[in-house]
């Protein structure tokens, strides 16, 4: 495969095939744990990191896994990085390992993950399946920056903890609920299914 298509793989995640802001995946953690920037990038970090070990493994055994079980295989594999991670954040950032909970060990069934086991990882090679899993990692992580940057922004006036509104105005609380993660969410992907169009026109 040249370079411009695994640079294509890679860049696929980003917008083109975002999983959260185009294929609309991932959505549960995405309204969950956005009502900050620091908890939408550590999840977003956290995912893509099992996201592209997993589908390195997955590249590597797919002509091992038997295709009748290939799904439970995959959780298998996908289970035991989410394991890992979830430790590594236990020992050394227990206070995002605090704020984002459950959703963690919920990483091992994030439709994504599966996803690009099943449909990419599972028929290319190990660098390319390694690309698609940043790729796509990226993408992901980039849709929580913007969702917790907006609901941060308009929730608590701050962002990244920084003082920014909230000397000014007050924060619309509405923005840590789950109507303010459904209406963030709708803000930015109607700006970037407009912005896509828009350039396709072009």
């Amino acid at each position: 495969m040249g370079k411009q298509s695994r640079l294509r793989i890679l860049l696929n995640g980003l917008i083109k095939e975002n999983p959260v802001l185009v294929l609309v995946l991932g959505t549960c953690p995405t309204l969950a744990v956005t009502t900050s920037v620091e908890n939408g990038v550590g999840m977003g970090v956290s995912a893509m990191a099992v996201l592209v070990c997993s589908n390195i493994v997955i590249s590597l055994l797919r002509n091992v896994i038997p295709d009748k079980v290939r799904i439970p295989c995959y959780i298998v594999v996908i289970a035991g990085f989410v394991t890992i991670v979830q430790l590594l954040l236990q020992a050394y950032v227990p206070a995002l390992y605090a704020s984002l909970g459950l959703f963690i060990p919920l990483i091992v069934v994030n439709c994504i993950i599966l996803g690009r086991a099943e449909m990419f990882a599972n028929k290319n090679t190990i660098f390319d399946s390694a690309l698609d899993g940043i790729g796509m990692g990226l993408g992901f992580t980039f849709a929580l920056f913007l969702m917790g940057s907006m609901r941060e922004l308009l929730g608590n006036g701050t962002w990244l903890g920084i003082h920014v509104f909230d000397k000014f105005i007050p924060g619309m609380g509405i923005f840590n609920l789950a109507p303010g993660g459904f209406f963030s969410y709708a803000v930015i992907m109607a700006a970037v299914t407009y912005f896509a169009a828009k350039k396709g026109a072009k």
